[in-house]
């Protein structure tokens, strides 16, 4: 539990009783800006094999998945209860009667007791919408939006092929429809400066999000971005560790105290990280953040 900042985990005790664990499910789909829908090709920063985890391989089935990150936590934690967190790729995208059928595979799996579903802002149809606020009647559903920033030239730089304003359209429609809602952005993208950074912390404050995830861009081998950052063609941030604890100092003091920030960093594998390499746990950053906010 943060002290200085909401974190996930008093946002999901304002939800739940007893502990709660995320377990992501890879359910094999795409993505609209990789088959052809909107772009090819992808985000240029992208390589979906950095955030999935060894269990969650979408050979096996959503079950599958889901039993086996129980087994994993449940030795340690035989208590634990768990979301089940629909993460790589665009997780709304496709027929929406199968999507629901996804999703209800999942609920119906022994200790979970809830979804979150990661997916694109411009990736959520009224439709479907309507679909997950019924869900939602009879078992807990959040939706993540991936945004990244909300400044437009940057996410067409990156070939994100949405806009800022397809990010607040569905944030608002999701609140109306009575949904948890989270967002995603990547501090250090091509071209942002520290005020740019902090801009979108400010439009981030106005709208009615519950949580917000944050992590430095990290540089991975297999993307867009690396080749372009190797010919020469533009630069990235080269963030330290203190560099970038500065900065999410001045996002803690910014951002509104209703939105919960659930991370500030993420940990690429090894093997494909190219930089910032910082050889730090995800807990261990946390914990040098913490003191540093000790410190005022």
């Amino acid at each position: 539990m943060a002290e200085f900042y909401r974190d996930f985990s008093q946002f999901l005790a304002s939800h739940f009783e007893g502990k709660m664990q995320k377990l992501a499910v890879n359910a094999g789909f795409s993505c609209p800006n990789r088959d052809g829908t909107k772009g090819r090709g992808g985000c240029t920063y992208c390589n979906n094999q950095t955030f999935n985890p060894g269990y969650c391989a979408p050979t096996l089935s959503v079950t599958q998945q889901l039993e086996e990150g129980k087994s994993f936590f449940g030795k340690k934690y035989p208590d634990m209860r768990y979301l089940a967190y629909f993460q790589a790729y665009t997780n709304t995208h496709g027929d929406i009667d199968r999507l629901m059928a996804l999703y209800e595979e999942a609920l119906s799996v022994d200790k979970v007791d809830g979804l979150i579903i990661g997916t694109r802002p411009d990736c959520m149809p009224d439709e479907l919408l309507q679909r997950l606020k019924e869900l939602h009647q009879r078992h807990w559903v959040m939706i993540e939006y991936g945004a990244e920033t909300s400044h437009n030239l940057t996410l067409e730089r990156i070939n994100r092929c949405h806009t800022w304003e397809d990010t607040v359209d569905a944030v608002m429609r999701t609140k109306a429809s009575g949904l948890p809602c989270g967002l995603h952005f990547i501090l250090g993208l091509p071209g942002e400066d520290e005020p740019m950074i902090l801009e979108t912390i400010n439009r981030v404050s106005q709208l009615p999000i519950d949580t917000i995830k944050l992590h430095q861009l990290q540089l991975v081998r297999g993307t867009r971005m690396a080749v372009d950052v190797e010919q020469g063609l533009y630069d990235v941030p080269r963030y330290t560790v203190d560099e970038y604890i500065d900065l999410c100092c001045k996002i803690i003091k910014r951002i509104s105290p209703s939105i919960a920030i659930e991370r500030f960093v993420s940990q690429s594998p090894d093997e494909l990280l190219i930089s910032p390499r910082w050889g730090l746990k995800n807990y261990q950053f946390t914990n040098r953040l913490h003191n540093r906010l000790a410190k005022g």
